[in-house]
């Protein structure tokens, strides 16, 4: 190759550098119109808060993973004299209690607790909005109103209210649904009191957070990502050498015998694993009363390393509850796993 042609090659690869530089430090396109609310990298946001007048919602960062998102669900205390002397239909109603007592006082010296907060892992909806925060977009920027237009779009008054935590530094924002009920709501940022259109694809996932954001997964493998399960009752274990591709079930077989599938085995897998949670408990919260009674236990293994488990136990009150490796906590499942439990004991006990 002449010289020539070589120095032709290394100016085109040069440009071509230069010209991808330009291209990833580009802006990402947006929508014709579009206005800018907050200017932000997306590795700059740490957390989003979204309130409600009784409660709230928060994604935020794992501190040791940045690329995992959790879900905060939270109540707020309710607000004095708010559950004064109520009908069954939420009216409040002066007077006295049958004891001759003020309602209202009875209810100010013993306000209803608030739960902790839950938190719970966010799944790929709740990674993907998260990202759609940094730069925060709009419709339109309607500049700063006047208080009577304030009033009538529903920002006087709001109890509706975000908050995005870039790099440490809070940015607040009060939120107004159109009176309609429905359609894109109108932001104000704090800061100078600006007004925007905002567009209506943000808020739904945060105002339906514990049904969209919420990652409900038992494990993060399929039935394709372990080849030996392990099945423990009390201080009897048995395995088995597993097989299986999605969707199908997995063939599980004794380990001392390989080559004979066990069909009983295979079946109460099979149940198993196609259980869904019915509630989420959240980081370190424990199931109400007495601590549950394990009851059986299954560990699954892929080339003689451990890469998930689930637990099994049953509180006093009959509720079944189950944990896993990927789950972080106690996860409520449904009723009329008795049948299940039994058939655990029946593939453990010594042959």
């Amino acid at each position: 190759m002449k010289a020539r042609d070589v120095a032709v090659q290394g100016v085109l690869a040069g440009v071509a550098l230069v010209a991808a530089f330009f291209v990833w430090q580009r802006e990402p396109s947006r929508a014709p119109g579009e206005v800018t609310v907050e200017d932000a990298q997306a590795s700059a946001l740490d957390r989003i808060r979204y309130d409600e007048e009784t409660r709230f919602v928060e994604l935020f960062r794992d501190p040791q993973d940045r690329d995992t998102i959790w879900v905060r669900l939270g109540n707020k205390p309710a607000k004095p004299g708010a559950e004064a002397g109520t009908t069954d239909g939420g009216v409040a109603q002066p007077g006295l209690t049958d004891a001759g007592t003020d309602a209202g006082s009875i209810a100010a010296a013993s306000p209803t607790p608030v739960p902790p907060p839950r938190e719970l892992r966010g799944n790929d909806v709740a990674l993907k909005l998260f990202s759609r925060f940094a730069p925060l977009r709009a419709q339109r920027d309607l500049g700063v109103l006047d208080d009577k237009k304030l009033d009538e779009i529903g920002l006087a008054k709001t109890e509706r209210g975000l908050t995005l935590v870039l790099d440490g530094t809070p940015k607040t924002f009060r939120i107004a649904t159109p009176a309609s009920g429905w359609g894109a709501p109108y932001l104000q940022r704090a800061s100078d009191g600006h007004v925007f259109l905002l567009g209506p694809g943000l808020l739904p996932d945060l105002e339906a957070a514990s049904s969209r954001l919420v990652d409900r997964r038992l494990h993060t493998f399929d039935v394709d990502g372990f080849d030996r399960v392990v099945i423990s009752t009390g201080t009897t274990s048995r395995a088995f050498v597993a097989s299986g591709k999605p969707p199908g079930a997995v063939q599980l077989s004794p380990v001392d015998a390989p080559g004979t599938p066990d069909d009983f085995a295979r079946n109460w897998h099979d149940r198993l694993w196609r259980l869904t949670p019915v509630e989420l408990l959240g980081r370190g919260e424990a199931p109400p009363g007495p601590a549950p009674t394990p009851a059986f236990r299954v560990e699954y293994q892929r080339g003689g390393k451990a890469v998930g488990e689930l637990s099994m136990a049953k509180t006093p009150d009959g509720s079944w509850y189950a944990r896993t490796e990927f789950t972080p906590g106690w996860a409520r499942m449904g009723g009329g796993l008795e049948l299940l439990a039994e058939d655990a004991a029946k593939l453990t006990a010594p042959r």
